[in-house]
This record gives C-alpha cells, sequence and structure tokens, in this order.
C-alpha cells in the first residue's frame, strides 16, 4: 500500500491507493462505491486480469484517503484525474462500483465498467417522502437528534464535510453525463439490487451508445460472486482499447 499527497482548489488530500501488477503497461483503476474502499474491490479482483496493472484507490473521505472539504462528483472525478497524472500513468479501463462509477464515466476512458453505478433518479416510496418531509419540518429546531433519526445510514457518523458531499452526490441525476461517453461500457449488474435497481442498469447502458449489459445474479454487492466472469468481459471487450 502506497499514498499520494495531491493539491486540488488549495486543499492537500492524501490518498491511499495500491498497485497490483504493477509491471504491466495497460492499466486498469478500479474505484469502489459509497462508504466503503479499495480493500473490498481488491478482494473481488486482486487476483483476475494478470495483465492488466490494477490500481486500487481510496477516495477522499474513505479509507485511508483524507478529505477536508465538501465535494461534487466532480471534484472527485479531478481528484482522481490528478492523482493519475502524479503516477505518470493513462488509463485504459476505469471500473467504477455504485457512486465509483459515476466517477469512473467522467474519466472518459477508452473502455469503461460499471458495476450497479448510481446515477438514475430512483422514485422514492412514500415511507422515504414522509420522513424527508418530517426532517425538513424539524431541522430548522436544531435537534441533534433529528439527523440521527432521519439520515440515512450511509450518512451517519460522517464528518460535515462528508455528510455536506453525501447531500451533494446521493440523489445526483447523471443520465446527461452517461449520454455524452464515447467509452466502450459494460454495464454489469446485480439482478436482486435494491440500492440501484435493475432498470436503472437498462437505462445506464441505453444512454451510453457502445454498451453492453449483463444482468446477474446477487444485490448490490453481486461482482463479488460473479468476478471471473466480469474479468473474462473485460479481458474480451477491452482487449483493443488503449
Amino acid at each position: 500500500m502506497a499514498s499520494k499527497e495531491i493539491r486540488y482548489k488549495e486543499q492537500t488530500f492524501k490518498l491511499s491507493y495500491e498497485l497490483v501488477n504493477p509491471a504491466q503497461q495497460r492499466v486498469l483503476l478500479i474505484l469502489h462505491g459509497w462508504g466503503s474502499n479499495k480493500e473490498i474491490m481488491k478482494q473481488a479482483f486482486g487476483h483476475t486480469m494478470p495483465d492488466l496493472k490494477h490500481i486500487y484507490l481510496d477516495l477522499p473521505g474513505f479509507g485511508k484517503s483524507s478529505n477536508e472539504m465538501v465535494l461534487t462528483t466532480k471534484d472527485y472525478a479531478a481528484i482522481v484525474r490528478l492523482f493519475l497524472e502524479a503516477l505518470g500513468v493513462e488509463t485504459a479501463i476505469a471500473m467504477g462500483h455504485s457512486f465509483g462509477g459515476k466517477v469512473a464515466t467522467l474519466l472518459d476512458t477508452p473502455c469503461l465498467v460499471l458495476l450497479s453505478s448510481a446515477g438514475i433518479v430512483t422514485v422514492k416510496p412514500w415511507s422515504v417522502k414522509v420522513k424527508i418531509a418530517t426532517f425538513k419540518l424539524l431541522k430548522p429546531l436544531g435537534m441533534k437528534k433529528i439527523r440521527e433519526l432521519f439520515v440515512a445510514p450511509d450518512a451517519q457518523g460522517m464528518s460535515h464535510e462528508m455528510y455536506e458531499t453525501f447531500k451533494n452526490v446521493v440523489d445526483e441525476d447523471f443520465e446527461a453525463e452517461f449520454a455524452k461517453s464515447k467509452s466502450r461500457a459494460l454495464c454489469f449488474w446485480g439482478k436482486e439490487d435494491t440500492a440501484t435497481p435493475l432498470y436503472t442498469g437498462e437505462k445506464i447502458a441505453g444512454l451510453i451508445a457502445d454498451s453492453v449489459f449483463y444482468p446477474l445474479d446477487g444485490d448490490h454487492y453481486f461482482f463479488l460472486t460473479h468476478k471471473d466472469f466480469i474479468a473474462e468481459a473485460i479481458t474480451e471487450h477491452c482487449k483493443d482499447i488503449d
């Protein structure tokens, strides 16, 4: 494991990363989802695709990477670009799970791999709408317990900066960004995914001109049991792309 310091908007980010197959030339960047870190991605793919140099990165504010400012998805992509420049590498393939899929999309790599990517706004159940309305009504009272009761589990225990970042990205409509993508995209989805439902994957695949869609058994972390199939598909579809 290594770290790299990046300066962005007058802030210093210490980014933790790990290389697998460092002697290889073609680069595969792998980004985790919200609330996760590089370790789960390495657990899945660290022993696959030996012909590629893998870069596993903790995004700012997660794992062992620092963050002391409020960010947007575009900020995350800009920071990742600076990180790659600092390493002196050009990325042939960017893979992203959930929130990491949105960041990977913005990198405009020749090949894009989306694992149950976020970015399509879903219709909220009535119960969730009631909780949101109640939270907004009680928020001016300044009651700390309100946040504990109503904030999503993904946002609890966060610093102020990461909580505000979460609010920036959680319900972000990314349809236009997917539609603008020029990457060859492989879209893998869990059929039982409730965080980013299957229909959102079908929509994303329809928005990206050059895309293939793979519905697979499993939930939001389906890729842990389908890593070999995913690796084989990447090898087949991205082998002629640099």
